[in-house]
């Protein structure tokens, strides 16, 4: 029985996952990781071997990549942030681990609106850089010809990739499992026009693991804060620890 940890989209919040991974490796390590927007880095990270102390810390010091100068984007894929300090912090984490267990990445093919899951070896720091670029905010990424987004824009926590990477057991973290109702609305939107998003299969279990109301307001998924990364690497392993028994039981 092969199991998978699937991270969700959530900017800032991702600090909650770093929290997450401490408790859950204390009992559990899945055979496949997969990420999708900051829970891509998160994902990558954890796959290439970093310790949750180690993921933890640099949460804690995540400084210049939450510094954002705002300029007029060029067109339609540019985004209103600049770029540089972004791919900077993504190039850093992509070049810093290399995954060491099967590792997925979900990016969404702008032009179809479909989600996409690509397996390691072959992910790139473009991957990752995709899978987190928010549309509008942040330059979408072209790869072998198309144009690739924000891996969340179709759903936060793809679960289903979980399962289609070839796992019978899917424990997700979803960092925005409560979202204001605006975004709802624009999720369903899309997916009204996007191709269906798959299911998990009824053969697989699984089972999210996210905080029960909102970690902040919009902008604190932007703008990192110390202290409120500590609290919510605290509330993350709380919350997963909490979960410990019910996880043993898929298994």
């Amino acid at each position: 029985m092969r199991s998978a940890l699937v991270l969700s989209a959530g900017g800032m919040f991702g600090a909650y996952q770093a929290g997450a991974w401490r408790a859950l490796s204390e009992f559990w390590r899945p055979d496949i990781v997969v990420g999708a927007s900051v829970g891509s880095l998160n994902g990558w990270a954890i796959a290439g071997g970093c310790s949750p102390d180690e993921l933890i810390d640099r949460w804690l010091r995540l400084t210049d990549a939450s510094t954002h100068r705002f300029r007029l984007p060029k067109s339609f894929v540019d985004g209103i942030v600049a770029a540089e300090p972004f791919v900077q912090w993504v190039r850093e984490v992509h070049d810093s681990y290399q995954p060491q267990q099967p590792y997925g990445v979900v990016i969404t093919d702008l032009m179809r609106l479909k989600p996409v899951l690509v397996m390691n070896p072959g992910i790139t720091w473009r991957h990752l850089a995709a899978s987190c670029a928010v549309l509008g905010m942040l330059p979408q990424q072209r790869i072998d010809g198309r144009l690739y987004t924000d891996g969340g824009i179709m759903g936060a926590l793809p679960l289903w990739a979980g399962a289609e990477a070839g796992a019978d057991v899917v424990v997700g973290v979803n960092v925005l499992r409560k979202i204001p109702r605006a975004l709802v609305t624009v999720i369903k939107g899309l997916r009204s026009i996007g191709p269906r998003i798959p299911a998990v299969p009824d053969s697989a279990r699984s089972m999210i693991i996210g905080p029960e109301d909102y970690l902040g307001a919009p902008r604190d998924a932007i703008y990192w804060s110390r202290d409120k990364a500590e609290r919510w690497i605290e509330m993350g392993y709380e919350d997963a620890l909490r979960e410990k028994h019910f996880i043993q039981n898929l298994f």
